[in-house]
């Protein structure tokens, strides 16, 4: 009996597995990634394509036309977003109106990773690290991140605090 039972249960085990590899398989196989999905992070003129696809495209339409209402805070213009380009990879940066910088997004260069203590603002400075993938010969290179007079963003390398 005890045979039985075990034969069974491993059994089920083995149908319940199955049936969740293949409703994954058949998921991802159905599933529109629109185009998003890469093995690689894009380089700078994808995203460019990418994001001018996007404000290209018209918004939706609502069933209601939009009625201002008189409570309703002005809307603020959202800040002009940079690239910044630097020798472990890019930021995203936004340079607010009121002096602060803040790290929208990041990503590094081939042969480097970003440290993950990232201090991405909104501050007057915003830091990251992008540290050599596999060579221990190069040095991490620590950034400080500010914005300009001119509203634009400025990275320079800082000393490691690590050191």
């Amino acid at each position: 009996m005890r045979k039985w039972r075990s034969a069974v249960v491993t059994a089920a085990w083995v149908g319940v597995g199955t049936a969740a590899g293949a409703l994954g398989a058949w998921q991802l196989a159905t599933s529109d990634s629109g185009g998003a999905a890469h093995s690689r992070p894009l380089d700078e003129a994808a995203v460019e394509r990418a994001l001018a696809a996007t404000s290209a495209s018209p918004p939706a339409s609502s069933s209601r036309p939009a009625s201002p209402s008189p409570s309703a805070a002005p809307s603020k213009t959202p800040p002009d977003r940079s690239t910044l380009r630097f020798t472990g990879g890019t930021a995203t940066v936004e340079c607010r109106d009121d002096g602060t910088v803040y790290l929208v997004s990041w990503s590094p260069a081939d042969g480097f990773h970003i440290d993950d203590d990232v201090e991405r603002g909104p501050g007057p400075v915003a830091r990251l690290e992008a540290e050599p993938s596999d060579d221990d010969e190069r040095d991490d290179l620590p950034y400080e991140i500010r914005c300009g007079e001119d509203g634009q963003p400025r990275a320079r390398v800082v000393a490691d605090a690590d050191d």
